[in-house]
């Protein structure tokens, strides 16, 4: 008899020692996915939300695309980076911590600070020079393949220019 209890609480034991070996594994799966860098861009507010491990760690102003250049919606991964780089395509006009993210769009420092928090780009987030080079740095350290891009909400400009095409 007392080996049949002494069976049934090893028994017991056993599963709760592998429950809890599952409970680790799966936190500490949880905690990786989280790790790295996620930006949140919101073009409705004009504000960028950056996350370390999980974590919120800066709130900035950026500006998206104007009326008639907008900023693209969606999920994305750093495609490449440029700590110095000049646009090829708009007068040669200065990009420096430039983080590529898709097809040419870019989250980048711009000498424009007074126009943050408002829409005044060509498409791509601008940021102050000293919050692109921390969100860089910031990439650079974590990698490209554990930082996420998350751009919503309206395009402002486009939203305005809607509004008055229905009159």
């Amino acid at each position: 008899m007392r080996a049949a209890r002494r069976t049934g609480r090893n028994a017991r034991m056993r599963r709760l020692v592998l429950f809890l070996i599952a409970v680790v594994a799966l936190a500490g799966s949880a905690i990786e996915a989280c790790a790295g860098v996620q930006v949140h861009i919101d073009k409705s507010s004009q504000r960028m939300l950056v996350a370390v491990n999980g974590r919120p760690a800066y709130l900035w102003p950026v500006s998206t695309g104007r009326g008639g250049f907008g900023t693209p919606s969606g999920r994305f991964r750093p495609q490449w980076m440029a700590r110095s780089w000049f646009s090829t395509r708009y007068y040669g006009s200065p990009m420096p911590h430039s983080i590529f993210f898709h097809k040419g769009y870019a989250i980048h420092g711009t000498n424009y600070i007074s126009r943050l928090g408002g829409p005044a780009s060509h498409g791509c987030v601008r940021l102050h020079p000293g919050a692109a080079a921390t969100l860089f740095m910031l990439v650079q350290r974590f990698g490209m393949a554990n930082t996420s891009i998350m751009i919503t909400g309206a395009n402002p400009g486009l939203a305005k220019r809607r509004r008055w095409a229905q009159y």
